[in-house]
């Protein structure tokens, strides 16, 4: 992210101003802190759980626009993000009922692991509701932005954040003598590079109508679900399929709305 950033820097006439760091604080650290949450709450809860549970950010984030900004949505949308949210907890549901995970890692490591992807998810929906405010070129506190570049500032903000707390993790693993070197981390690597380019599009998704953007970004978990499926010969119940079409239709009714 912090290469992405100087590059944008370096190659797009921003008129980019440092203050924009501490301005969009509020939003990267409420990104970084629950990214972080996720990251703890994956090494004691299965990712194809995990996953559905985390990302009902994206309703949450369309119902704190409805209540806190006044943004509106119609009926259709409505039971559209409805349909999402059933689908992914239904899915949620389901890969959790026949895991016990107290009896793997104990009580406390369970409860723990188990909270993280709730945690993440309110985190993310603030952090999608403050981003649908700080991209809206009236209210953004954001110096030096215009309609061409509030997304490119907001997210060199949030890539700069980020490369700033890499650093400093790094400088602490090396005091504390714990062995890193990051050209072994070619599947870390990789993974940051698709989430530099998630990133890069998620802030240009947020700064048309974040309420709509939001629940369809969410939809993302079914994703691993279904390549878990597909490479890892894991069989689909009627009932998953049942719960993953009803991703699949909230998605494509609210696409058309968008589009609308």
């Amino acid at each position: 992210m912090g290469l992405h950033a100087c590059y944008i820097l370096a190659t797009e006439d921003l008129n980019y101003h440092p203050i924009n760091l501490i301005r969009y604080l509020p939003v990267s650290a409420l990104y970084i802190v629950s990214m972080t949450c996720a990251f703890f709450g994956v090494r004691y809860i299965e990712v194809s759980l995990a996953s559905p549970i985390e990302n009902t950010s994206g309703a949450v984030c369309s119902l704190l626009c409805v209540l806190l900004l006044g943004k509106t949505l119609e009926l259709p949308s409505v039971i559209a993000i409805l349909a999402i949210v059933c689908g992914i907890l239904g899915i949620g549901f389901l890969e959790n009922k026949n895991t016990d995970r107290r009896k793997k890692i104990g009580k406390t490591l369970a409860v723990i692991g188990f909270a993280m992807p709730f945690i993440y998810a309110f985190l993310d929906a603030f952090g999608s509701f403050l981003d649908i405010y700080y991209l809206d070129i009236a209210t953004s506190p954001l110096v030096g932005i215009t309609e061409n570049n509030i997304e490119d500032v907001a997210n060199t903000s949030y890539e700069l954040t980020f490369c700033l707390c890499a650093i400093i993790l790094y400088i602490y693993l090396k005091c504390k003598n714990v062995q890193f070197q990051l050209p072994q981390q070619n599947d870390k690597i990789l993974a940051a590079v698709c989430e530099t380019a998630g990133q890069f599009t998620y802030v240009y998704a947020m700064s048309g109508n974040g309420a709509i953007a939001a629940p369809i970004i969410s939809s993302v978990c079914v994703v691993p679900l279904v390549l878990s499926k597909i490479f890892l010969k894991e069989k689909l119940t009627l009932l998953q399929y049942f719960y993953i079409s009803l991703i699949v239709i909230g998605i494509v009714v609210l696409a058309i709305l968008e589009g609308d």
